[in-house]
């Protein structure tokens, strides 16, 4: 309600506005038709008293009869009134004023206009460039699956845990002799930590270190990338290059891995600071099973199982 009564007052003082300024209009063209009406008569008197009555026909000035210049002078008055009312409150008044605050709102408007497109161009190139990467990034993960098998190898406890101070828990000489019957000859790819647990880079086989750190020191024939997608790229030509560790690098290939190599030892290990991501059956189907008991040379029981994405 309030804002209404508001609306309504400032529109009576707009149009109080046009009403007082349409009356003053009017009285100033009466003036100016009386002004008119008493030149009219007062040129004709003038006409009247020097011509017929003979009034101040003696008196010039340079030769020119007086009432002359009072006709002129008078006329003068009347153009400079004329003007006053009707051409410059044309071009100086309300009208006028109105037109050029248009003239210099259409102006900053062009100027905003300009602006936006700017920024919308500016939009649409940051929009198209984060559109190319994605696609890019994709496209890249994409021919990566196609091209080869992506392969997460790893020894899990019941508990799914991995590791301990960047170590194993465990020593099972069966998994060690698998690892590398299955991984000699690919790519493996892995984080920093796990690379620098290995005594020296393993033989026959690709390294690829993912790590943020710059400069990080390697050997010549180890790769070393700053993330996954670059370390998928690096291992392209590999009909199956390894993901081998250590947490962090097992959960960001989960969703891109095509088969799983998990040698499950089955036991539980308190203390354990690394562990393996869950795996969803709804994803993953069991393709094979191996299982070995405990032996002189295998503390725990533990079973070869292979994954396939369904």
């Amino acid at each position: 309600m309030f804002g209404k009564k508001k609306q309504v007052s400032t529109i009576d003082k707009d149009q109080l506005e046009l009403i007082e300024y349409a009356q003053k209009r009017i009285r100033q063209k009466k003036r100016l038709y009386v002004h008119f009406v008493v030149f009219l008569i007062g040129a004709v008197f003038l006409v009247l008293a020097n011509t017929v009555l003979g009034i101040g026909k003696d008196f010039t000035i340079a030769g020119v009869n007086w009432f002359v210049y009072t006709i002129l002078a008078w006329l003068f008055l009347f153009a400079y009134h004329f003007i006053s009312v009707f051409i410059t409150n044309k071009f100086m008044g309300k009208a006028w004023e109105k037109q050029q605050l248009e003239k210099l709102v259409n102006q900053q408007q062009q100027r905003i206009d300009k602006l936006k497109e700017g920024f919308l161009k500016e939009e649409r190139k940051i929009a198209q460039s984060q559109a190319y990467n994605e696609t890019h990034t994709e496209a890249k993960t994409e021919e990566k699956k196609n091209s080869s098998e992506l392969t997460i190898i790893v020894a899990a406890g019941e508990d799914n845990a991995i590791g301990k101070d960047n170590d194993l828990i465990w020593h099972l000489s069966n998994d060690l002799k698998r690892f590398k019957k299955l991984t000699s000859g690919h790519h493996i790819i892995m984080g920093r930590k796990t690379f620098e647990s290995f005594p020296k880079p393993l033989p026959n086989r690709t390294h690829i270190v993912i790590t943020r750190q710059p400069d990080y020191k390697v050997p010549s024939e180890v790769i070393v990338v700053n993330n996954l997608e670059d370390a998928l790229d690096a291992a392209r030509t590999d009909a199956q290059p390894f993901i081998i560790g250590g947490g962090q690098i097992y959960k960001q290939s989960m969703h891109l891995a095509d088969k799983l190599e998990i040698t499950r030892v089955h036991s539980t290990f308190d203390g354990a600071d690394t562990h393996f991501p869950e795996i969803d059956s709804g994803k993953w189907k069991e393709v094979s099973r191996i299982t070995h008991d405990a032996d002189e040379n295998h503390d725990y029981a533990y079973s070869f199982i292979t994954y396939e994405r369904r």
